[in-house]
């Protein structure tokens, strides 16, 4: 039976998860603390809606603002300052100082450009490390899970050119509420770091996957401003695990509002115009109608694409239904997506082919594999 559609295998995965969750969480906190630079669990230390971390260590930063940054020379009354964001020159007195200000400079795509499609076929693995359960990525030596990731992708590549995507599970929802009440927990910015070189050395995109527990999604997602503002990181919102006040994640299906997804991609849009970002990747995963409600409330933000995976879980002919029926809502402008599980579609079935998963319509733009 598919995933979303309910069921015993669905009830089977959702306390596996449970188990997985723990460890896996056991394994990336040991020996963290509250507070610390890569805790990651600071959001379990504040509220909600806590002042925006400070920037991840050794990360390549883009463009920010219009202040005037980088080598400043003065001879004889002259200075220049060279910065992507701005240009100042000063040929004289003080007096005389003409000030030009320009755009941030628009940096480009890991492989070539500033838009995604229709050039690029998005390819992923997902997945946390210590849990394998959680996605092929969490398995073994990252470097070698994206070499696999780029060879086993061109079978579902069609004509495009592959673009590798590494989907970090970044806030992990959990059954116990934390000492903020939200359910969730971050990872701790070092792993980030690590699955974002890994993705730069690929030439890939890292996409920042956010189970939000009773966290509401735009905050969460501004919690990795500093990460957004790099030009190969995006989001992968999971609405499954989005509950309310006196729900507890994995004893209900979560859901979310196309008006609340519209917020998250608004503000992506501002991020990407304010900062010279090509397009950024905003995907909301789906495994049943009822997740996503009201999703023509959603709207086209310039410099955002947005994608839908459908996430059902089952053999092929069950796949296939669940993908037709969540996609009867999705807005023309939405990009399809499709989600490939190992360990559960493998034991209901083979898994689907890309020649299979291509002649799917709509055809899926990104295709996932957890």
């Amino acid at each position: 039976m598919s995933r979303g559609l309910g069921g015993a295998t669905e009830s089977r995965r959702w306390r596996h998860r449970g188990v997985v969750l723990a460890g896996a969480l056991a394994v990336l906190l040991a020996g963290c603390t509250d507070g610390a630079p890569d805790s990651g669990v600071r959001g379990d230390a504040a509220p909600t809606g806590a002042s925006t971390p400070a920037p991840p260590t050794g990360i390549a930063s883009g463009p920010t603002d219009e202040t005037a940054t980088g080598d400043e020379t003065a001879t004889g009354g002259e200075s220049t300052t060279d910065a992507a964001t701005s240009t100042v020159t000063s040929p004289g007195p003080p007096d005389d100082t003409e000030v030009t200000s320009e755009a941030p400079q628009t940096v480009e795509l890991p492989r070539g450009g500033t838009e995604i499609f229709p050039d690029y076929r998005l390819f992923g693995y997902s997945g946390l490390p210590g849990a394998p359960g959680m996605g092929r990525m969490g398995i073994g030596d990252l470097d070698e899970r994206v070499a696999e990731m780029e060879e086993r992708g061109e079978e579902y590549a069609g004509g495009r050119e592959l673009l590798p995507v590494l989907e970090l599970i970044a806030t992990v929802v959990h059954a116990s509420p934390g000492a903020d009440g939200m359910y969730r927990t971050y990872i701790p910015e070092s792993v980030i770091q690590d699955h974002l070189d890994a993705a730069r050395r690929h030439d890939g995109i890292l996409l920042l996957n956010i189970q939000p527990g009773r966290s509401d999604f735009l905050d969460e997602v501004r919690h990795y401003e500093e990460w957004l503002k790099e030009p190969d990181v995006g989001v992968a919102l999971d609405p499954e695990w989005a509950v309310e006040e006196g729900q507890v994640p994995g004893e209900v299906y979560g859901r979310t509002s196309g008006s609340e997804l519209d917020d998250v991609a608004h503000y992506l849009s501002t991020l990407v115009e304010e900062h010279g970002l090509p397009e950024k990747v905003m995907v909301y995963h789906q495994v049943h109608p009822g997740v996503v409600q009201d999703e023509l409330d959603m709207h086209p933000h310039e410099g955002v694409v947005m994608i839908k995976s459908v996430d059902g879980i089952g053999a092929p002919s069950d796949k296939v239904k669940t993908y037709n029926k969540v996609n009867e809502t999705r807005p023309d402008f939405v990009v399809p997506g499709f989600k490939l599980f190992y360990e559960e579609d493998a034991a209901m079935g083979p898994l689907m082919t890309g020649a299979e998963v291509l002649a799917l319509d709509p055809q899926p733009q990104y295709i996932l594999f957890e």
